[in-house]
């Protein structure tokens, strides 16, 4: 059951902030060293200061920095509570799309209500919890599916469109990010009401929503109270409808690295036990097999040490045996799951301890930019993925189960700093 509710919340003050560009970010888990440290030089109010911290008292130097930016009026809080409209205009192979949600507060809720489709790790989950608990406020956004089919919620968000936006920014990849603020009390309500029966489902933010149930235990534990609906009882969220033409997922492709004795050779000839090989001369060529081929299980491969790409089909399903028993058919199906299974696990011994410890393989969007990696720099192998559908992520969700890392990439990410909810605490 999905509960929403308007709240106030804190945004740049355009009048102090006059390019929001500068100060706004990609999610805490997508930014880098590198990035990090271009944050940190385009503005003083960037919002890296207060979700990623450099200084090695982070975690209190973003409470000082929120503090005093609300102080100083940097960041103003609206006077009346809003749902606030989130668009996204962006282009997949060469086509442009818009991406329409909303922004407000969820109700936190541990259970079925809510889905997940990763697996979350307890570093990740500790670092946000510090965080937390030295600013009292959620930064970023939980990324939350839904399915509308009749696209009921968005059309009724559409009526409020017709005015300016409130924010207009461009993120590095030159997206259009809008905001609309909506306070007609009536449209909300209607909204609500639409969304109490439906499930959720978590895109993006697995960690963070992990997180914000944890932060509720122990505020109830130390006997705090919430104090209005910007409390740690509601986590802040954007609503995508999973039915609506302008949500696309991309693919994770994925580089290998430190395999020792690696020999294209041998593998060439031990994954032919179980795919179907086809070599290509240019890249093009195995771009288009994978294109033409989406739903087949098929992955492009490309080794630094050869000039040919080759195109791989699973053709063995006895190969699965072994983990049939544990998944379901919908998880056993998946790209990602063969992937990781088979081409990684039995044949170049990447296991789960492996993948755990972040070693033997990176991620990169972008199958040209997985390619320029592997001839640049010191990797060993490329796999080039289809994506994974909508349709799979909820049927694992579904399922209960958790898909492999990084099975998913749903771009464009949503912009940190566009709203801000400060948590109001009784203690």
């Amino acid at each position: 059951m999905a509960k929403i509710f308007p709240f106030r919340a804190y945004r740049y003050n355009q009048e102090k902030v006059k390019e929001l560009e500068k100060v706004v970010t990609q999610p805490y888990d997508k930014i880098d060293s590198q990035q990090q440290d271009n944050y940190y030089k385009e503005s003083p109010y960037n919002i890296v200061r207060l979700i990623l911290p450099k200084e090695e008292n982070r975690y209190q130097t973003a409470a000082e920095n929120l503090e005093e930016w609300i102080k100083d009026g940097i960041l103003v809080r609206d006077q009346k509570p809003g749902v606030y409209i989130y668009t996204q205009e962006y282009e997949v192979a060469g086509g442009k799309i818009t991406r329409k949600g909303f922004v407000a507060l969820g109700e936190l809720e541990a259970g079925e209500g809510v889905k997940e489709h990763e697996t979350t790790m307890e570093g990740p989950k500790a670092d946000r919890l510090k965080l937390i608990r030295a600013t009292e406020a959620n930064f970023g956004h939980i990324f939350m599916l839904y399915s509308d089919p009749k696209n009921d919620i968005n059309n009724l968000l559409s009526k409020r469109m017709k005015a300016e936006p409130l924010i207009e920014v461009k993120d590095e990849d030159q997206n259009l990010h809008k905001i609309w603020k909506l306070e007609d009390v009536d449209l909300i309500s209607e909204i609500k009401e639409k969304m109490m029966n439906r499930d959720l489902y978590i895109a993006d933010g697995h960690h963070r929503y992990q997180t914000a149930l944890n932060y509720q235990k122990e505020c109830l534990k130390k006997g705090w109270a919430a104090d209005g609906v910007e409390s740690f009882n509601h986590r802040l969220m954007t609503f995508i409808n999973m039915d609506d033409p302008g949500l696309r997922v991309l693919p994770t492709h994925r580089l290998v690295y430190g395999i020792k004795d690696f020999k294209l050779d041998l593998f060439l000839k031990k994954t032919a036990e179980n795919f179907e090989i086809n070599k290509f001369k240019i890249k093009e060529e195995m771009y288009n097999y994978l294109d033409k081929n989406k739903g087949n299980k098929v992955f492009g491969f490309k080794a630094k040490e050869d000039t040919n790409y080759y195109g791989f089909q699973f053709v063995n399903e006895e190969a699965l045996a072994e983990i049939k028993e544990k998944y379901s058919d919908a998880y056993n199906k998946l790209d990602v799951s063969i992937l990781h299974n088979i081409l990684l696990e039995k044949y170049l011994s990447i296991d789960k301890k492996a993948l755990a410890a972040k070693s033997n393989l990176d991620y990169i969007r972008y199958r040209d930019k997985a390619l320029a990696k592997l001839a640049a720099d010191n990797y060993q192998a490329a796999f080039i993925l289809n994506p994974t559908s909508v349709e799979e992520v909820k049927k694992i969700a579904d399922q209960g189960e958790k898909m492999p890392q990084k099975s998913t990439d749903f771009y464009p990410k949503l912009l940190t700093g566009l709203v801000i909810n400060k948590l109001s605490i009784k203690k």
